[in-house]
């Protein structure tokens, strides 16, 4: 045995001489460690399940035909066979009458339209539109007659509504060199 073997641990050990069995020869000592924490994980799920299915069968303890239930039952859900060969094919052929549509011919690679990429814009903006305030007339506002018809400045009396600064995009562009 090699030099550090004997330190090793039992299952450390089998799992090494079941990688050597296998023609891994070249491996990170790590590599070790993740197979023995896959082994303890499905070790435990399968007693687990085990004891499940003991149980609701009323049973004290575990016995061999709980432990080859709970193993079937992992084999059934984790594992799944692909359909035979002759399915594959079928579809196959089903997918390939259809014919791949038409692409306009162009420099550069084409592209999808701007709708199916994952790059376009998936939301819009929505600014808040501020509510301007009410300036309510009275009756003495309209009966009062302006002083001064031709004097440009408002009156003082009624307070100026204030306007919101607009908003304004410009796309950018590339500057030349």
């Amino acid at each position: 045995m090699a030099e550090g073997d004997e330190e090793m641990p039992r299952d450390a050990k089998i799992v090494k001489s079941l990688l050597k069995s296998m023609g891994v020869e070249d491996y990170e000592p790590r590599v070790i460690h993740q197979f023995l924490e896959l082994w303890y994980r499905y070790v435990v799920d399968v007693l687990t399940d085990a004891q499940v299915y003991s149980e609701h069968a009323g049973k004290a303890a575990i016995d061999t035909d709980d432990v080859k239930l709970a193993i079937q039952s992992k084999v059934n859900f984790s594992f799944s066979q692909p359909p035979p060969r002759e399915v594959l094919l079928e579809l196959a052929r089903n997918r390939n009458k259809i014919p791949l549509p038409k692409t306009a011919p162009g420099p550069g690679v084409p592209l999808p339209p701007e709708q199916d990429t994952l790059i376009s814009p998936n939301y819009q903006l929505a600014f808040p539109k501020k509510q301007l305030p009410q300036v309510e007339e009275t009756d003495e506002d309209e009966e009062m007659p302006d002083q001064n018809p031709s004097s440009q400045e408002p009156s003082t009396d009624v307070p100026q509504q204030q306007q919101t600064p607009q908003r304004v995009s410009f796309p950018l562009t590339k500057r030349p060199k």
